[in-house]
This record gives C-alpha cells, sequence and structure tokens, in this order.
C-alpha cells in the first residue's frame, strides 16, 4: 500500500511539473489574473460604478485579454475583509499578461480607480485542470 501511495504522489508531482496537462499535450496553459477591491468608506456609488465600467471596457481596448468578468461580493461567511468587487482577467500566457499590465488603457484605469480604492489584492494563477 505505502509504494503504491509513493508511486501516486510522484506522478501528481510529475504532472505539477508539467504544468498539470497530460504527458505530450502541446496546449498552453491560461493565466488567471483575480484582482479584489476594496473601495474607500465613502466612495461615491457613482466613481464605482464608472471604475466597473472602465475596467469592463479593457477587454475592447487590450488585444491580449482573452476572457473578463466580474461580480460583487455575495458570500454569506462574512470573510471577504472588506473586499466588495472581484474581477477575473483571463490571458492566453504570461506575455499577453506582462503586455497588458503597463498598456495605456489599463494605466488610464488605474488613474479612475486610485482615488477610490483603500485595497487591493491581486493573484495571477496558470490554469489546471
Amino acid at each position: 500500500m505505502r509504494k503504491l501511495l509513493v508511486l501516486a504522489a510522484a506522478g501528481l508531482a510529475a504532472g505539477c511539473a508539467a504544468g498539470g496537462k497530460g504527458e505530450g499535450s502541446m496546449k498552453t496553459a491560461a493565466l488567471r489574473h483575480v484582482v479584489l477591491f476594496k473601495f474607500k468608506d465613502g466612495a461615491p456609488p457613482e466613481a464605482i460604478r464608472a471604475i466597473e465600467e472602465k475596467f469592463r471596457g479593457l477587454k475592447a481596448r487590450i488585444p491580449g485579454i482573452a476572457d473578463f468578468e466580474w461580480g460583487t461580493n455575495v458570500s454569506p461567511e462574512k470573510l471577504d475583509q472588506g473586499f466588495t468587487h472581484c474581477f477575473f482577467v483571463t490571458f492566453p500566457d504570461a506575455a499577453a499578461r506582462d503586455a497588458y499590465l503597463p498598456h495605456p488603457a489599463h494605466q488610464e484605469f488605474v488613474a479612475v480607480l486610485r482615488p477610490h480604492l483603500d485595497k487591493v489584492l491581486v493573484v495571477d494563477y496558470v490554469a489546471r485542470e
């Protein structure tokens, strides 16, 4: 039994090292860019709506964005630490994300966001199956 567990763990480690894809697969894994916002107390609702729209508009303005979705927190667990908005941006690879960050449209968005932002949390990861 112990030998079987060791072999299974080794197989799992090999799969992780290969990016979670099957052997011989040439598929490039997507890069997910998860962004959480906590707005300043008293941030005007119209400013928050403008920020939502500006972020949504980046998909049309920046070619490397493969997919985009967003929403506001509806969790009953009360573990959000004040973060209210989640934006989920998918890029085909890290190079597309790296081009997105300094892109003028993204920098314009950041300039609109910054005065109203209390905290931001960003996590990027390579998607695995």
